[in-house]
């Protein structure tokens, strides 16, 4: 079977904070179905850390055991099980001990699955799409700041530094039960970046953008989105995963 394409994922702890709760993975599987996700960590140092674990953990283990997914459909319905799951572990875990109480964790996945690109969101970490020189991003933030921005209480400049933008409406492991958005667009060649809110808040869009278009490898460009995140302040853990297709 004809390769895809070709992927390159890093976390990075950052300049500023003292343990990395951030998760990131890419995958391809038997059947060239690609699988790029990233988890946030959210509740404090040790919690954060292992909620991001076990719903990367999951995923993984999950996508490993597939058969191959097949059609849009049943990838869809593959994903919302590995969710359900992912919160399910997080959650009974949590009842486990006080101090694991309330932690959580951003999920954002994109899987390739013939001709077909599935994006599942919970929270604010994001997938964006790279296609004829055009950065897009593909998910919307599941925060106080972008609900706000959505009902035109604030501007779009007002977003980002207001002071309870960082304020989620939705994580993964808080509840016994999980929301999230799921969207199903055509495939056709675009470059996919998955990163955690500690690449976008310390990078312009043109500083993504010029990044993504230049003629590097995809692990170079990884390199290079934390190196200037990182320059430029670092104030955050930071997940990146890059896939570009050779079609």
């Amino acid at each position: 079977m004809k390769k895809r394409g070709s992927f390159a994922f890093k976390t990075d702890i950052g300049k500023v904070r003292t343990s990395n709760e951030d998760q990131v993975v890419a995958m391809v599987n038997r059947h060239q179905d690609v699988l790029l996700g990233v988890a946030d960590g959210m509740g404090g140092h040790a919690r954060g850390d292992l909620a991001s674990r076990l719903a990367m953990q999951s995923l993984i283990k999950g996508f490993k055991n597939t058969f191959g997914l097949l059609t849009s459909k049943t990838a869809t319905l593959w994903l919302r099980q590995q969710v359900v799951q992912a919160n399910r572990t997080i959650y009974q875990e949590a009842q486990k001990s006080s101090s694991l109480k309330e932690m959580g964790t951003t999920l954002v996945i994109a899987l390739i699955v013939n001709k077909d690109l599935i994006i599942l969101n919970i929270g604010d970490s994001r997938v964006y799409l790279f296609e004829g020189q055009q950065l897009t991003q593909a998910t919307e933030d599941q925060t106080y700041v972008e609900y706000l921005f959505r009902q035109g209480k604030i501007t779009e400049a007002q977003k980002a530094n207001h002071p309870q933008r960082h304020v989620l409406l939705n994580a993964l492991g808080l509840n016994t039960s999980v929301s999230y958005d799921v969207k199903i667009i055509p495939y056709t060649g675009q470059t996919i970046l998955v990163c955690s809110d500690g690449l976008y808040n310390n990078l312009t869009e043109g500083e993504l953008s010029s990044i993504i278009r230049s003629k590097d490898t995809p692990q170079q460009k990884v390199d290079s989105l934390i190196n200037l995140a990182n320059a430029n302040g670092g104030n955050d853990n930071i997940a990146v995963a890059i896939w570009e297709s050779e079609t």
